[in-house]
């Protein structure tokens, strides 16, 4: 057995009860992994989302008071779920690696619509143009354009010389 088989359709490890309804078990648009962000104001968040990153609002619920309590918005081709905590949940902030065309205009955006800048848009040895902010809420957003396929051995490589000027 692989070490995903068991979020994978047809495996062994599901349960009758669990295979009977022949929906996608993972719903169209999503994917296996799905972030949720839980923040004290979700309407902040989606509006930074959508002006940062051109973010599309998929869904809001919004609580008695009229804000949202529970919201998902599309960044690219995946969804990015937020809320307010309930129960016994917490604030708890998080950080996304976000792949874009073009790094340098989604950092400008970002900052634009509220963010902190952490990280200035710079090459990385690894194969990326990054750049991060943090969003009015606390979430760490690091923005990233591949542009350079690197290989392990070159990966490796460039590693041990950034150890050696340390």
């Amino acid at each position: 057995m692989r070490d995903n088989d068991f979020i994978e359709e047809g495996n062994s490890m599901a349960s009758a009860s669990s295979v009977k309804p022949k929906v996608n078990p993972i719903p169209d648009g999503y994917h296996s992994v799905t972030p949720y962000l839980t923040v004290a104001d979700a309407d902040r968040l989606m509006r930074f989302v959508k002006d940062a990153f051109g973010a599309q609002e998929v869904f809001v619920h919004r609580g008695p008071d009229g804000a949202i309590s529970h919201g998902e918005a599309k960044i690219g081709d995946s969804i990015v779920m937020m809320g307010r905590p309930r129960g016994d949940a917490k604030l708890m902030p998080a950080m996304i690696y976000l792949y874009v065309p073009d790094t340098d205009l989604v950092y400008r955006a970002a900052m634009s619509a509220g963010g902190k800048s952490l990280c200035e848009p710079a090459d990385q040895f690894y194969g990326d143009r990054t750049a991060a902010v943090e969003d009015p809420c606390g979430n760490q957003w690091y923005m990233a354009t591949h542009i350079e396929d690197v290989s392990p051995d070159e990966l490796q490589r460039r590693l041990a010389a950034m150890a050696q000027k340390s």
